[in-house]
C-alpha cells in the first residue's frame, strides 16, 4: 500500500497536478487499500481519465489503457495472433522441404507469435509492480463485452485456447470510466467502488486551472473559470468540461490575451464549445451578457 491515508492520496495526486476533492481521494484510497476496481462515472471532460494517469505516475506504475468502442470484443481486448509472421513461418517451412504439420502448428501458436492487447498485458508482471489498468469509456461497449469483463476482473485471469489460462501474479489496479451514454450493468458495478465525478465548483476549478496553466494570471484564470461556470448553466447541447477550460486558457495565453472580451470570446469559442449550434448561441450580445454575469460574481 503506497498511501498511508486519504491526505497522502490528495498530496500525491496534487504533485501530479491533479486537484482532487476529499470524496474522490477517499474512494481512490479505499480502492487501492482493498484491491477493488474503481468505477468512475460522470460527464466527459471532468477528469476521470486523468486520475488514472495521475495515480499511475504517483505510484511509479505502468499505465495500460483499454480504450473502449462500439463492437469491441474479448479477443480484441486480450490478444491476437500475428498472422503475417505465421504465414512467413509457414512459407519458410514449405520452402525448406516441408515440416511435420503437427510440429509446425505447435510452433506457430507460441508466445513468439502472440500480440498482447491491454487486458493480457495487464495480467503480466511489470517492472515496479502491478500496472494501472484503465478501461476507458466502458459505456461505449455492449453487454457481451461487459459479461466477459466481469469474469476477467473477478479472477484476474484470461484464457487463450492455444496456450491455456494466464493469471495475474499480482492483480492490476483497475480504473473503469463511463460517460453514462448508457447504463452499465449492476453486476459489474457491484464488483467496484463507485464515484460520480461532477463538474467542480468555482474554487476547485480555479485551483485546477492554476495547476495546469500556471502561466495564466490570476485575473484571467478567474474570468475564464467564471465564464465557463456560467456557460454550464446555459441550454447547450454539450456543456464544457474542465479539459475545455484548460484548453481555452492555453489558447488565450497563446494569443497574449490579458482579459476576456466579447470579441475574444467569439474568436476562440471553438476551444471551449464543440458544436456549431452551441457556438451560434454565444454570438454577439449573448457572449457579453454571460461575461458581464460572470464578472459580477468575481471578488472586486
Amino acid at each position: 500500500m503506497a498511501f498511508d491515508d486519504i491526505d497522502a492520496v490528495q498530496a500525491a495526486l496534487a504533485r501530479q497536478d491533479y486537484v482532487c476533492g476529499r470524496p474522490l481521494a477517499t474512494v481512490a484510497f479505499l480502492a487501492l487499500k482493498l484491491g477493488r476496481p474503481l468505477f468512475l462515472e460522470g460527464e466527459a471532460g471532468t477528469g476521470k481519465t486523468e486520475i488514472a494517469k495521475a495515480i499511475a505516475a504517483a505510484l511509479g506504475r505502468r499505465l495500460i489503457r483499454l480504450q473502449c468502442y462500439e463492437g469491441l470484443d474479448a479477443s480484441s481486448a486480450v490478444y491476437e495472433w500475428n498472422f503475417a509472421e505465421q504465414m512467413i513461418a509457414i512459407r519458410a517451412a514449405e520452402a525448406a522441404g516441408g515440416a511435420d504439420r503437427d510440429a509446425l502448428k505447435s510452433e506457430l501458436f507460441t508466445e513468439d507469435y502472440l500480440i498482447a492487447r491491454p487486458l493480457l498485458e495487464a495480467m503480466r508482471p511489470q517492472p515496479g509492480g502491478a500496472p494501472v489498468l484503465l478501461i476507458d469509456e466502458l459505456d461505449r461497449t455492449d453487454a457481451p463485452f461487459e459479461a466477459f469483463l466481469l469474469e476477467a476482473l473477478s479472477d484476474f485471469q484470461v484464457t487463450i485456447p492455444e496456450l491455456g489460462t494466464i493469471k495475474a501474479p499480482e492483480p492490476p489496479i483497475v480504473i473503469l470510466t463511463s460517460n453514462r451514454t448508457r447504463e452499465v450493468h449492476d453486476a459489474l458495478k457491484r464488483r467496484c467502488l463507485y464515484h460520480w465525478v461532477d463538474y467542480p465548483d468555482f474554487d476547485r476549478e480555479l485551483e485546477i486551472l492554476q495547476a495546469r496553466a500556471p502561466e495564466a494570471s490570476k485575473a484571467l484564470s478567474e474570468e475564464v473559470v467564471a465564464f465557463v461556470q456560467r456557460l454550464r448553466g446555459e441550454d447547450l447541447f454539450k456543456k464544457p468540461g474542465v479539459a475545455e477550460t484548460i484548453d481555452w486558457a492555453k489558447c488565450l495565453l497563446a494569443l497574449d490575451v490579458i482579459n476576456l472580451s466579447p470579441e475574444v470570446i467569439s474568436d476562440t469559442l471553438g476551444a471551449v464549445l464543440k458544436y456549431q449550434d452551441d457556438i451560434q448561441k454565444l454570438q454577439g450580445a449573448e457572449a457579453k451578457r454571460i461575461l458581464d454575469d460572470a464578472r459580477s460574481g468575481l471578488p472586486s
